[in-house]
């Protein structure tokens, strides 16, 4: 009878734990959000949720160079919102692909997300044309 109850233990205090953690990323997304008031709320987690589409895509966990994670954007952008994704990320403040790196590097100031010796800002900047990439060279496909 006590090994169901200490597992119990064990089980709320991992619930509690994990919830601390989140709790964590949370306030910290807060912190971000009233300090840069570019960028609209979702634009954070569209960010967040490019970065798991991004590995799964080229099948790798763990950093992504800023062109690999912009050109994942891309294509989660297209995949999502179809021909309504330059409207989409610009209704939310994002303009460019330097855009991507100052949500990027704002995640990463409030421990979000981590980054190598050799990761800058800058590896997003100029990466593609948003007219181009998401009005004129978009393909319609029908199902």
């Amino acid at each position: 009878m006590t090994k169901p109850l200490s597992t119990g233990i064990l089980f709320i205090t991992m619930a509690g734990r994990k919830q601390r953690h989140n709790i964590h990323k949370v306030v910290a997304l807060l912190k971000v959000l009233n300090q840069d008031k570019r960028y609209n709320p979702e634009s954070y987690s569209f960010v967040m949720a490019s970065l798991g589409f991004t590995s799964k895509k080229l099948k790798r966990r763990g950093h992504l160079t800023g062109q690999e994670l912009s050109e994942g954007i891309k294509d989660y952008a297209i995949e999502q919102f179809g021909p309504m994704a330059k409207s989409v990320l610009g209704h939310w403040g994002i303009k460019n692909t330097g855009d991507f790196g100052e949500i990027v590097f704002n995640m990463i100031d409030a421990g979000l997300l981590g980054k190598t010796e050799q990761d800058s800002k800058q590896d997003f900047d100029g990466l593609y044309d948003f007219k181009t990439v998401f009005e004129e060279n978009f393909k319609y496909t029908l199902h």
